[in-house]
């Protein structure tokens, strides 16, 4: 077997683009979740009402996968990156002003809509561009990926315990987090390269410019059972991104800069398990790993709904975050396997996951109400059930 070449230095520059995009998409995202208490507060709703704010973001999110692999079509991955990194960083610091000054839910709402619209098609934009690195140095190292994506989610929500602790406004924390990332975003297209045609991810395939064509993934078993895999680990994932900070502090008594550090306990996991998949992946391949690190996930999540203490709930969180880690990289790259559709089956996959932030919150906001927060997570842990039966649509099909 020959030795592999090592990479140009213009595909080590988009290498590193791909790892600056996803940690600040990261950042961003923990930005507002952590704070997720705080903005509860501000706006004076009850946990219902929490489910319907997380709800926008959620149909924002499904606007933008509905058209993001037209959009990345027409604009390119890098210049769709750039323009709708920066509109969802506008929102955030939108939905904290909004909080402060005018406290609507309704326009909350529109706020977070317009940032699932932007941080959705920056997604898929960026897990298009980690797919052909990932392909151009052949090796699956998209759990790296998103490793940093966790990885900004852990600094994000340090920074928002920080700001919590301080007493310090979302309204302030959050505009100065927009502004400081807007340099950072520029500087990772820049890495990436310069886009000089509107199609620069497709043009191997000129039929992947049609409507007709990015369509028909759809009716493709293969990629909607993947769809399942990312959706259950979407869940997993989403629900302790938004509901974990709030019910430690409903639930079980925490305040609310101790529930923003169970953020960053769970999120720092996901990293961890993201760094370490990756040689466990070349060593035993997507099924086994996936199947192991979901079981992972379901025991660590029904832990921390029936067992109270906080060793046993930081042993089983950490449990719940490392299992969680590997399913949604993984599905994006085996839908990815494929490079002459590869955007389209990306954007199908993402938008099969994100219906869990489609239906996650408003359900178990609604249970929520009724029966408190960590019961209403064993719809989660059902989800990752089903995901763990469609484990193997993920293996890599054969040339």
């Amino acid at each position: 077997m020959s030795a592999r070449r090592p990479p140009s230095l213009a595909l080590r520059r988009r290498r590193l683009g791909v790892y600056w995009i996803f940690a600040i998409n990261g950042i961003a995202f923990a930005t507002w979740m952590a704070r997720v208490p705080g903005l509860r507060d501000n706006l004076a709703i009850s946990t219902a009402e929490v489910g319907l704010f997380l709800l926008g973001g959620a149909v924002g999110a499904l606007s933008g996968l509905a058209l993001s692999s037209h959009i990345i079509a027409w604009l390119g991955s890098r210049r769709t990156i750039a323009w709708f990194a920066l509109l969802s960083l506008v929102a955030i610091g939108g939905v904290g002003v909004l909080s402060a000054i005018w406290p609507s839910l309704a326009l909350a709402m529109a706020a977070m809509f317009v940032f699932g619209v932007g941080a959705s098609v920056t997604d898929v934009a960026m897990n298009v561009e980690g797919a052909e690195v990932e392909r151009d140095l052949e090796r699956n190292i998209m759990p790296w990926f998103h490793a940093l994506f966790s990885l900004g989610t852990a600094v994000g929500g340090g920074l928002a315990a920080v700001a919590s602790s301080l007493s310090i406004g979302v309204e302030y924390h959050f505009v100065a987090v927009a502004l400081v990332l807007v340099g950072p975003v520029m500087y990772s297209v820049r890495l990436m390269g310069h886009t000089n045609s509107g199609a620069d991810t497709e043009d191997t395939d000129p039929d992947q410019r049609g409507l007709k064509s990015r369509l028909s993934v759809w009716a493709e078993g293969r990629t909607l059972l993947i769809g399942v895999v990312a959706l259950s680990m979407a869940f997993a994932e989403g629900s302790a991104n938004d509901w974990l900070a709030l019910a430690m502090v409903d639930d079980r008594g925490y305040t609310n800069a101790e529930g923003a550090l169970w953020f960053v306990l769970f999120t720092g996991s996901m990293t961890l398990g993201r760094f370490l998949g990756v040689p466990l992946l070349d060593r035993f391949g997507r099924v086994p790993i996936l199947a192991g690190s979901g079981l992972a996930a379901l025991l660590g999540l029904a832990t921390v709904i029936t067992l109270d203490g906080l060793v046993v709930g930081v042993m089983a969180t950490i449990a719940w975050g490392v299992g969680s880690a590997l399913g949604f990289p993984v599905a994006m790259s085996a839908a990815a396997d494929d490079p002459q559709r590869g955007a389209a089956r990306v954007s199908a996959v993402a938008t099969i996951a994100y219906g869990a932030f489609l239906v996650g919150p408003p359900l178990i906001g609604g249970l929520a109400e009724a029966t408190g927060i960590l019961t209403a997570l064993w719809v989660v842990a059902a989800v990752i059930a089903l995901g763990l039966l469609a484990t193997p649509a993920t293996r890599k099909p054969s040339a």
